[in-house]
């Protein structure tokens, strides 16, 4: 087949078009001794043309032929305007064979070239550096500089530091670009990110943190705060990073809270509920938005709720009643609304009260999205209370209406997991085979896994007695109805051993296990998916469950490297394969955000 490519476009090509297709789809195979035959044809016709010259030389190198490179470079250095990076390309061929005195003969000779043109400094510090001869790249573009100050090459120097390993160097040389405004504050965080890890003792985070605490005290610059917050967001000192937040409100006139909101926001996400609640208590106190005082006010009942106890519920009823009566219901808090009905439906049990609310809001001025948004929740809540048509009709509305935006394709999934909960799958498979093209990565992996357990499961079964007591384990879930959910799928794992949906049936309900802190018991699920079901769909989804639990909750980070590691090697096309390589990464101490 790739013979047959290649005579394809051979016969499709001119000539001279060929002759560059086939030299370099050679050299690309390996293939060099094929690949010089046709470099040779190519650097007769143009000698001039250096993309061919240097792809001449690499075969000639790659195939030892070092003499060939030497006699072939000679010639193009007696020709008259040679740009200077050949004495690198003839260096180098010399260092290919040991031969160090002659390869500096020639380094030199390009280095005295950048006193004739200073001009040449960014590409022959870049030829050096392409050869790993970070010594003397550094020295070419300081030449440069030095002899015309008009060039500025110190973010290529920066760079250099980097790889030479002199890393406070590196830091000092990329913040004073910042300060001087060669760059931006962005782009300095990209290019210092690798450097970084999450152990605030690792010595490149502690370097960073002296030369901040030092540049703050010589100059009080927020900027200096700002990266300071940063590392400390890095090293997940949410606490530190909230101080530096604070300075930075409290001394800047005029200055928004949006960098503390997504500080809390981050917090949050991290589950670091102490400092998230500092945060959300400073906003409520310090904004003059009411929005943004609202946010925070909802952020903090979601706190409250992650592990209700006593007499919580009775709480923020009675905190959501003062809310509504602070900020009223209009087009501004429809967040409010939306929350106050799902902790209603979902918390409380009263689903009744919380239609009312929500319709009422769509009769509000909104928008094209602000309507979907209220729909999607009365939806959810419809489906909650069994209204499973009148659901459905909200959900197509937003799908047609926004058809390619996110919330419609959210609004689709939507439509199918309700067909699904009412037992008409034909209809399910419809809407999910669709959204396994959508453009959101985690409704596309929902649907592909959804759309699976149904045609899986219908196969073997013409009467779907297992996917129809899956469907109702599934929906008392959806309900919080967590034990009674529990209970429905330990039927399935009695009663239907060895059918297709018995991983399915264990993965659900080791999910609900783990919600319910029985920890050892969904751990014993997610184990037998991985040595039973190794090969099935779920298995990458239970070795992430399992590493993460071992990483967050048991503490035996070298069983959950374990199961990182089954993911990167064995499931690279996996939803988790990213999270999977981040999180093993840093649980074996490497360099990255």
């Amino acid at each position: 087949m790739r013979i047959s490519l290649i005579l394809l476009l051979f016969l499709s090509l001119p000539l001279f078009g060929q002759d560059d297709f086939l030299a370099k789809q050679y050299f690309a195979d390996g293939d060099y001794g094929k690949a010089v035959v046709f470099y040779e044809k190519l650097i007769k016709k143009n000698p001039r043309r250096t993309d061919y010259l240097q792809g001449l030389i690499a075969c000639y190198q790659q195939l030892e032929r070092y003499g060939d490179v030497e006699n072939i470079l000679s010639e193009q250095l007696k020709l008259s305007n040679t740009h200077p990076a050949l004495f690198i390309e003839m260096g180098y061929n010399y260092t290919l064979q040991d031969l160090d005195d002659k390869a500096n003969v020639y380094y030199d000779k390009a280095l005295a070239a950048i006193e004739q043109n200073p001009n040449y400094g960014y590409a022959l510090g870049y030829q050096f550096q392409k050869y790993s001869l970070l010594d003397r790249a550094a020295l070419a573009y300081q030449k440069s500089m030095e002899l015309n100050p008009a060039l500025d090459y110190n973010f290529q120097l920066a760079r250099i530091y980097g790889e030479q390993g002199d890393i406070e160097k590196m830091y000092r040389s990329y913040l004073n670009l910042m300060s001087n405004g060669k760059t931006s504050k962005s782009n300095i965080l990209r290019s210092i990110d690798d450097f970084i890890s999450e152990d605030p003792l690792a010595n490149n985070n502690q370097i960073l943190k002296t030369i901040l605490l030092e540049k703050a005290q010589k100059n009080p610059d927020i900027t200096w705060n700002e990266l300071l917050s940063w590392l400390f967001v890095q090293q997940k000192q949410y606490n530190s990073a909230f101080r530096q937040e604070k300075a930075i409100y409290k001394r800047v006139q005029g200055s928004t809270t949006q960098r503390l909101e997504d500080l809390g926001n981050i917090v949050l996400e991290a589950d670091d509920v102490s400092v998230a609640t500092d945060i959300f208590e400073f906003l409520i106190k310090e904004s003059n938005d009411e929005i943004t005082r609202l946010d925070a006010e909802l952020n903090l009942i979601d706190i409250a709720l992650r592990d209700p106890t006593g007499n919580t519920l009775d709480v923020i009823h009675k905190k959501y009643e003062e809310l509504i009566n602070l900020y009223g219901y209009k087009s501004q808090s429809l967040q409010l609304q939306v929350s106050y009905a799902n902790f209603l439906t979902f918390k409380k049990d009263n689903p009744e009260p919380a239609i009312e609310i929500l319709k009422n809001s769509l009769a509000l001025p909104l928008n094209e999205r602000g309507t979907a948004f209220i729909k999607l929740a009365l939806g959810d809540i419809l489906v909650y209370h069994k209204k499973f048509n009148e659901a459905l009709i909200y959900f197509s509305q937003i799908q047609q209406k926004l058809k390619n935006d996110i919330l419609g394709q959210n609004a689709r999934y939507k439509v199918a997991e309700t067909s699904f909960y009412k037992g008409d799958f034909k209809w399910a498979l419809t809407q999910l085979k669709v959204l396994r093209s959508s453009t959101s990565q985690l409704i596309a992996n929902d649907a592909m896994q959804l759309s699976l357990l149904i045609s899986d499961n219908s196969l073997e079964d013409s009467t779907q007695t297992a996917l129809k007591k899956y469907a109702r384990a599934d929906f008392l879930a959806y309900q919080n109805k967590t034990s009674e959910a529990i209970t429905a799928l330990e039927d399935i794992l009695q009663n239907h051993k060895g059918e297709k949906i018995e991983d399915e049936a264990l993965l659900k309900q080791a999910q609900l296990l783990e919600s319910q802190k029985k920890y050892s018991d969904a751990l014993f699920n997610y184990q037998k998916i991985v040595e039973f079901y190794s090969s099935g769909i779920l298995a990458d989804d239970a070795h992430f469950a399992l590493a993460e639990l071992y990483r967050k909750i048991l503490g035996e980070p070298e069983k959950a490297k374990g199961h990182y590691e089954k993911i990167i090697y064995n499931y690279q096309d996996s939803y988790y394969f990213p999270q999977a390589r981040k999180n093993f990464r840093q649980l074996r101490g490497d360099a990255i955000n």
